[in-house]
C-alpha cells in the first residue's frame, strides 16, 4: 500500500505540474495569458526575488516550463556582449535545463552550429533567439541555419533537420509550434518557407513557400466553424493554412508595407495583427478562401508596434510601441483606440507582454518593468527595476504564481514573498 500511495502522489503531482506547464512561446495557446494568481506587483534587487540564476551564455529566448524543468536556450564562444568577439569556430548553442523549484542548473546540452554564421547580428539579438517548444516528452529547438533539433528531457539530441541556409542581419527569431504529430517552423529567414516536420523523425512533411520578411511565430486558430487554421503574418499579408497539409486557404492584405515581427492573437475566429516599421493594425475573420481582403477584413488601424506582440483580453487589445514608450488599448471589435499613454523613462520594448491576475507586465530592454491594470482605463500600478545592467529581450513568463524574467545573463524568479 505504501508504494501505491507514493505512486498516487507522484501521479497527482505530475498531472498538476503538466496542467500549469508553459510549453512554448507566449504559453500554451501562444497568446501571453496566464491563469496564475497572486503574482507580485512590485519588486527590486532586494524585494520579492525568490532566486536568481546565472545562465551559461546570453540569449533572447523565453523560458518554457515542463514538469519539474525550466528550459531555455543560450549561446557562447562568439559575439557575446561585453566580451571580445572571439572566433566564429567557437560558437556554441546550448539548451539549458534548470530545476523548476529553485532554479538550480540540471544539465546543459551543446548543440552544434553550422558555419559560417552571421558575423554580426543587429541590436545584440545574438544566436539563441527562438523559444523552445515541448510536448512533455521531447524538446524542440530552432537555431536558424543550424537547423531544428529534437532532444529528450535529459538533453540527448534525437534528430536534426535542415530548413535552409540563408542569413540575415537581424538574425532569426520565430519559435516552433506543435500541431498533432508536427513541428511547424517559420523559416522565412532561412528559406522563405513555412515548414512542417515529423515530431518523431524530423522528416519534412510539407513546405509552404513565399514567406517573406516574417519574424513572427505562427499561431493556431479555431475558425468560426470549429476547424483549426495556422496563421502567420508576412510582408503585406496575413496568410491562413491547413496545418496538417500546408494548403494555403486564404490571404488578407494588411496595408503594412514592411517586415512583420509581432505575433498574432485571436478570439472567436478573428485574428488581430499589429506591425511593423511603418505602423498599422487590423482584424481579419478566419475561415475564408482565396483573397479575403474585401470579405473578411473587419477593421484597419494606423497604430502598431514593430517588435513586441499584443495582448487580447475581455474585448480589448493592448500593446506597446517598441521605441516611443507608448502603450495602447483598442476595442477589439472596432479597432477604436481607447487610450494612448506615454510611460515614464520607458526605453525600448522588444519583449512581448504577459497578462496574469488582472495585470499586464510590460518589460523594457533595460529591465524597467511596468505593471498596468488589464482594463480599458489606463492605470499604471507600478514601475520596477532589478538593478541589473544586462539586456532584457526575452518575454516574461507567469507560472506557479510567480513571474520569471530572463536577461542576457540571468533568469529571475519573483513572487510576493520573495522566498523559496
Amino acid at each position: 500500500m505504501r508504494g501505491h500511495s507514493t505512486m498516487l502522489v507522484v501521479s497527482l503531482w505530475t498531472a498538476s505540474a503538466c496542467a500549469a506547464d508553459w510549453t512554448q512561446f507566449r504559453g500554451p495557446d501562444g497568446q501571453g495569458i496566464s491563469n496564475d494568481k497572486g503574482l507580485p506587483t512590485t519588486w527590486s534587487a532586494t524585494e520579492n526575488v525568490v532566486w536568481k540564476t546565472e545562465l551559461p551564455g546570453p540569449g533572447t529566448s523565453s523560458p518554457i516550463f515542463v514538469g519539474d524543468r525550466i528550459l531555455l536556450t543560450s549561446y557562447s564562444g562568439y559575439n557575446v556582449p561585453n566580451q571580445p568577439v572571439g572566433n566564429m569556430e567557437d560558437l556554441r548553442r546550448h539548451v539549458v535545463c534548470l530545476r523548476r523549484g529553485d532554479g538550480q542548473l540540471q544539465w546543459t546540452a551543446d548543440v552544434p552550429s553550422k558555419l559560417p554564421e552571421q558575423e554580426t547580428i543587429r541590436d545584440g539579438h545574438g544566436y539563441a533567439s527562438s523559444t523552445l517548444a515541448s510536448d512533455g516528452q521531447r524538446i524542440y529547438a530552432f537555431f536558424g541555419k543550424s537547423g531544428v533539433f529534437a532532444l529528450d528531457l535529459a538533453g540527448k539530441i534525437l534528430w536534426r533537420a535542415d530548413v535552409g541556409g540563408s542569413l540575415h542581419g537581424w538574425g532569426t527569431a520565430a519559435s516552433p509550434v506543435l500541431y498533432e504529430n508536427l513541428v511547424i517552423i517559420n523559416a522565412s529567414v532561412e528559406s522563405q518557407s513555412l515548414i512542417a516536420l515529423d515530431k518523431q523523425t524530423g522528416q519534412e512533411i510539407w513546405r509552404a513557400r513565399g514567406i517573406k520578411e516574417s519574424w513572427n511565430t505562427p499561431l493556431l486558430v479555431k475558425t468560426p466553424g470549429g476547424k483549426t487554421e495556422l496563421v502567420v503574418a508576412i510582408m503585406g499579408q496575413i496568410l491562413g493554412f491547413e496545418p496538417a497539409s500546408g494548403e494555403r486557404f486564404w490571404s488578407c492584405d494588411t496595408g503594412i508595407a514592411w517586415y512583420m515581427v509581432p505575433s498574432l492573437v485571436t478570439d472567436q475566429g478573428v485574428v488581430y495583427c499589429i506591425g511593423g516599421r511603418t505602423g498599422g493594425a487590423l482584424a481579419v475573420m478566419t475561415g475564408g478562401r482565396g483573397d479575403v481582403t474585401d470579405s473578411h477584413r473587419v477593421w484597419v488601424g494606423k497604430k502598431g508596434s514593430n517588435v513586441s506582440s499584443p495582448l487580447l483580453h475581455e474585448g480589448h487589445l493592448y500593446w506597446a510601441h517598441e521605441a516611443l514608450g507608448i502603450v495602447y488599448c483598442a476595442e477589439a471589435a472596432t479597432g477604436k483606440l481607447v487610450y494612448e499613454e506615454r510611460l515614464p523613462r520607458a526605453g525600448q520594448f522588444y519583449a512581448s507582454p504577459v497578462l496574469a491576475d488582472g495585470k499586464i507586465y510590460q518589460l523594457t530592454r533595460n529591465g524597467r518593468a511596468f505593471v498596468l491594470a488589464a482594463q480599458p482605463k489606463f492605470e499604471l500600478l507600478a514601475t520596477n527595476e532589478l538593478g541589473d545592467r544586462s539586456t532584457f529581450n526575452a518575454s516574461p513568463v507567469a507560472a506557479d504564481g510567480r513571474l520569471y524574467l530572463r536577461s542576457d545573463r540571468y533568469l529571475y524568479c519573483l513572487d510576493e514573498t520573495g522566498s523559496q
